[in-house]
């Protein structure tokens, strides 16, 4: 079995992945190409040493960058366990990232609101929309001097650059998810 490490096998078996992918024989491919159909299989078959002239010509048939031919595969997915989560607490309420990958102008948290627990929120940059939704228990959100009672489902849209709050209402805990998305005025 071919090492990740392998360009040769990185090559040979990203050739073949992008081209089925692409719903392409191995004669379109080479067509495309401008390489004999050989060529290609010689290629899938991680045996071959292509020139760099033949390396560019079928990078560009399958619309990619010859780094992305010969790199080692990138994983199709990742678990990152609760514990790898950015998690904060404000007072008793725990409130924890849910995206571990950064997205310019985008924030998702978890909200753990015990039973009659609240929290201020920190007014964001001007043109911030936040989306608050409730999943289990009673929210109740104030946001300039407004107050939104929020059951399992029910969603509010807020100007995020304002003063606002959340609070646990009834008689058990409340998870409640917050979506921020940052305007383009600064």
């Amino acid at each position: 079995m071919a090492q990740r490490n392998d360009p040769a096998a990185n090559l040979a078996r990203t050739i073949k992945q992008l081209r089925d992918l692409r719903g392409l024989t191995q004669k379109r491919l080479a067509e495309q190409a401008g390489v004999p159909r050989p060529t290609v299989a010689h290629l899938e078959s991680g045996s071959g040493n292509p020139t760099l002239a033949v390396v560019v010509k079928v990078a560009a048939a399958l619309q990619v960058s010859i780094e992305e031919l010969i790199s080692p595969p990138r994983a199709q997915a990742r678990l990152y366990p609760a514990s790898e989560l950015v998690t904060r607490r404000r007072g008793a309420v725990s409130v924890r990232q849910l995206l571990p990958d950064s997205l310019p102008g985008v924030v998702v948290e978890r909200m753990d609101l015990p039973r009659g627990a609240s929290m201020t929120g920190v007014p964001h940059k001007p043109g911030t929309r936040e989306y608050l939704t409730c999943e289990r228990g009673r929210v109740q959100l104030t946001a300039s001097g407004a107050l939104y009672e929020l059951g399992p489902g029910d969603v509010v849209v807020f100007r995020g650059d304002q003063k606002h709050g959340y609070s646990s209402l009834g008689d058990e805990d409340a998870v409640a998810y917050s979506v921020v998305i940052t305007g383009a005025r600064e």
